[in-house]
């Protein structure tokens, strides 16, 4: 699916028409430039290559540097692959939040949720907790109860939920809204909310 990269800048809110207060993310969309085509005949594949936000000469390595040189672009700090797009587009290309989106389409958007370090398995996998809270309990509101049985199969399964590292996933929310595209500021406003802390990448496929 075509697409661009963006930054989310986090939450606020917007009325709609009818007077309704709608929560939103703003999402910094692009501009986005174009450092690669691949090709079936050349790379087995059809995608474009985007380049988003600058960086300076002397944090790229010399293979980056190399690529971006040949593309005749900046260094840029993130790249990503987009397939589908219907314009023919050319190396040094640049895309901006107008040219691919629209108020009141739907996007899906691709980010990284944010870790909540070591969890237990009620904050993980949204478990009940065993037992009651009295008749001689002491610290077991919480705990995940048995794991496995100890004659058979004398072992734990794997893909037992338990606790462990939660968040900072890949995660992709499908069919949200935008309410608004404000080009002069390369923003988008989402209805919703997105995966990612304030600040983060995130990538909008159309």
């Amino acid at each position: 699916m075509p697409g661009l990269i963006g930054k989310k800048i986090g939450m606020t809110s917007v009325f709609s028409a009818e007077g309704k207060n709608v929560p939103c993310t703003v999402i910094e969309t692009g501009p986005c430039v174009v450092t690669q085509i691949k090709t079936v005949e050349k790379d087995g594949y059809a995608a474009v290559q985007l380049g988003f936000q600058d960086k300076t000469e002397k944090h790229t390595n010399k293979p980056e540097a190399g690529h971006f040189k040949k593309a005749g672009v900046t260094p840029q700090r993130h790249l990503v692959e987009f397939k589908g797009f219907e314009q023919e587009l050319k190396v040094g290309d640049k895309l901006t939040v107008d040219m691919l989106f629209e108020a009141d389409a739907f996007v899906d958007v691709v980010g990284t949720s944010k870790g909540k370090g070591f969890q237990g398995v009620v904050k993980r996998h949204g478990f009940g907790g065993v037992g009651q809270s009295t008749h001689g309990q002491h610290n077991r509101l919480r705990a995940p109860g048995s794991v496995g049985a100890s004659s058979f199969p004398s072992r734990v399964f794997k893909g037992m939920r338990m606790a462990g590292r939660m968040g900072g996933d890949r995660v992709t929310v499908q069919n949200l809204q935008i309410l608004k595209v404000i080009p002069e500021h390369n923003l988008l406003l989402i209805k919703g909310s997105v995966p990612g802390a304030k600040n983060s990448i995130v990538y909008i496929n159309k």
